[in-house]
């Protein structure tokens, strides 16, 4: 990722992960850069234990107060 930093992530009751991927000074290619490290760091902590179909669902991006934006998730269909 661009900060290369560690980020910790856990889910909800509801099974829904918030991370910060970027500040407003990141370019569009450095956010994207974030949300493909996420998404991919999210992928790979899949439980051993999960059965069933797809682990990631459905993925949407927003900026703070603002409305969440649904991004296609076939690209990460993989996990």
């Amino acid at each position: 990722a661009v900060k290369a930093g560690r980020v910790e992530f856990k889910m909800d009751k509801t099974a829904n992960i918030g991370v910060g991927v970027g500040k407003r000074s990141f370019t569009n290619a450095q956010i994207l850069e974030n949300v493909h490290a996420v998404i991919e760091a999210v992928g790979k902590a899949k439980p051993a234990t999960f059965k069933g179909g797809q682990f990631i669902k459905s993925i949407s991006v927003s900026s703070s107060m603002s409305p969440a934006v649904r991004i296609a998730a076939t690209e990460f269909s993989k996990y």
